[in-house]
């Protein structure tokens, strides 16, 4: 979607301002002993709460639609975890991807927080790698550059770090679908891709992996881990393409990693 008027773009804050302030209430809810699919039930409460609707439920395929609010992966799952009555423990690192639709406009966001503390150097310098990353990514969504700049910092700084990036699965625009063009992958070649333009509303996403790359998808036909079980990481920023910078429509870049 293109932003073309100021009614559209204060329509659209709007939709991410409520989707923000679940996400914040998940992030808050990750604590020792609860469980993903209480912090999935919150997510459907605090949608009904903001005259929204969760926009992950009915993706899919017909013969197995998702049925939760969230995806939330944990430790080795890099992504599209199905919430499960496990229940979190120290140290584990929880990736919840949310998003909603509001008067017909999607948001999508992803934040990754760690219960209570990081149980290794490891663990942090993922964690931290993959917030920098796809942040330094997303700051370079303004109007000229080409979705291969933001890959290319992406991985880059990944790399740099010794860890890898998937390439299964990237960002994308977004608006009255929940994905739409461009697609906005986490690798690339400078000064290739598609051309942004200002007022673009894309999704600036990249889930790192501790180990080598490689992905197997589990029997229920959606979560996914790591070959290798290593650990993964993932942030997600919504962002509207500027002039000059661009503008977060998931204003979660200061949020703390380490919830208690």
């Amino acid at each position: 979607m293109i932003i073309v008027d100021d009614q559209q773009r204060q329509k659209y804050r709007e939709a991410a301002r409520r989707a923000t302030l679940v996400l914040e209430a998940l992030r808050l809810a990750v604590k020792p002993g609860v469980t993903s699919v209480a912090i999935d039930q919150l997510a459907f409460e605090l949608c009904r709460k903001y005259a929204a609707k969760p926009n992950f439920v009915g993706v899919g395929e017909p013969r197995n639609l998702y049925k939760h609010a969230t995806c939330i992966s944990i430790n080795d799952t890099v992504l599209h975890g199905i919430p499960s009555k496990e229940t979190l423990k120290t140290g584990d690192i929880v990736k919840i991807d949310f998003g909603l639709e509001y008067q017909g406009l999607n948001t999508d966001h992803c934040c990754t927080v760690v219960v209570g503390e990081f149980l290794s150097q490891n663990d942090e310098k993922l964690v931290k790698t993959a917030q920098s990353a796809t942040q330094a990514a997303a700051h370079l969504a303004v109007a000229g550059n080409r979705t291969g700049d933001l890959g290319h910092i992406l991985e880059k700084i990944a790399h740099q770090a010794g860890f890898s990036v998937v390439r299964e699965y990237i960002g994308h625009g977004i608006g009255r679908t929940l994905h739409e063009e461009p697609s906005v992958p986490a690798f690339g070649e400078p000064h290739t891709g598609t051309l942004l333009k200002k007022g673009m509303v894309i999704c600036v996403e990249a889930q790192l992996l501790a180990g080598k790359p490689g992905l197997r998808q589990m029997s229920d036909g959606w979560t996914l881990k790591t070959q290798d079980g290593a650990k993964a990481a993932m942030f997600e920023y919504m962002v509207i393409v500027g002039e000059t910078e661009p503008e977060f429509l998931t204003p979660t870049l200061d949020w703390p990693i380490i919830t208690t």
